[in-house]
């Protein structure tokens, strides 16, 4: 098949520097090789990574930066050796389109560990030394590896947060067997992540606890998400009231917080998982070994759990709570995202506002 895409002019949004500010961008994709797909995106979420490389936040942003990596398109064209994929298939894309496909993790499927050279979907660098470039932009393509076929009558809209929110909280809860009907889990953080934690944990038939600092998400929390519990957490009463009731907590706070209030909550045996960033974590000893508790963290997932994932949420209807907006929308949602004014997921309509 003739490449067409290593013709065709890319158009996105970019950073050019580290103010953060997007606007639009021009400029060429690879040539589709014979294990590409090239995939014409449609939808693209707004995770906190964009606000983060964007503003150059962790010191390593190669600018022009083009953000995005929760993304959902229609396969355009496949290389010559690609069979898993057609033209006019539904797919999405993640936080990576690379890895060394050698090591121990990237044999298991659980690429996001690979040891040598994990490639993110922006700001990575590629085998050829080219700075990868995300979903703000018409088309993308990857390997079909890191390719995910999503069912044609999951909307596309909803699929696109999955590739990051979804599989950041579904990955642990699997690892750590948070799919064990009747059993108790708190949420920490009502944001992206953690809205898909509580989605995910009702449909596991778990008892679910929303801890919060603020009342202002109790009756979204309990009537939208169907929360079986709400606690705020900076109420001591109603801390010690929850003191060793879950089984699991997923924290996806991503402002420091205190954690010792919470491993209070956990039951004999109890695992905290952090997906958040905060800046620092700390606990005391007694908060771990008393009651022989674990903390563990995770990022994402590898290509076989989202694969996993997906199928789950289309077998039970799991689609985030988004916002749908244009492209150029794109500052004042980042904007928005830091205050945290978003219930619960951006998602940028790139078919039909990226022109």
């Amino acid at each position: 098949m003739s490449s067409l895409s290593a013709n065709e002019d890319c158009l996105g949004w970019a950073a050019r520097d580290a103010s953060g500010v997007l606007s639009p961008y021009s400029f060429n994709r690879g040539a589709v090789r014979s294990d590409d797909v090239s995939i014409k995106i449609t939808h693209c979420g707004v995770c906190y990574a964009d606000v983060a490389w964007t503003r150059n936040g962790l010191g390593d942003s190669k600018y022009p930066l083009v953000p995005g990596h929760e993304i959902a398109g229609i396969v355009q064209e496949v290389g010559s050796n690609v069979n898993r994929f057609k033209v006019g298939d539904h797919v999405g894309v993640g936080t990576y389109v690379n890895s060394c496909r050698d090591c121990e993790y990237c044999n298991n499927e659980e690429e996001v560990n690979c040891v040598k050279r994990r490639v993110s979907t922006f700001n990575g660098v590629d085998d050829d030394g080219t700075i990868t470039k995300g979903g703000y932009s018409s088309y993308i393509v990857v390997h079909d590896r890191y390719c995910f076929r999503i069912p044609d009558d999951h909307p596309l809209a909803s699929a696109a947060p999955l590739l990051c929110a979804g599989i950041t909280v579904y990955s642990p809860m699997i690892r750590h067997k948070m799919n064990q009907p009747g059993k108790s889990l708190g949420v920490i953080g009502l944001g992206g992540l953690g809205h898909m934690a509580v989605k995910f944990g009702k449909a596991f038939g778990l008892n679910l606890t929303v801890l919060s600092t603020s009342t202002s998400k109790k009756e979204e929390a309990l009537t939208l998400l169907g929360a079986d519990k709400f606690v705020v957490s900076s109420d001591q009463e109603q801390m010690k009231a929850e003191a060793k009731s879950l089984d699991f907590i997923i924290d996806t706070a991503a402002g420091d917080h205190p954690f010792d209030p919470y491993m209070s909550l956990l039951k004999t045996g109890g695992v905290l998982v952090l997906v958040g960033f905060p800046s620092e974590v700390k606990f005391h000893p007694a908060s771990l070994n008393i009651g022989m508790k674990t903390v563990s963290g995770s990022n994402t997932g590898g290509t076989k759990s989202t694969r996993e994932m997906i199928d789950f949420c289309s077998a039970h209807k799991i689609y985030p709570n988004i916002e749908v907006i244009p492209i150029h929308y794109a500052n004042e949602a980042l904007e928005r995202l830091i205050k945290r004014d978003v219930r619960y997921r951006f998602v940028i309509d790139i078919e039909n506002s990226l022109k």
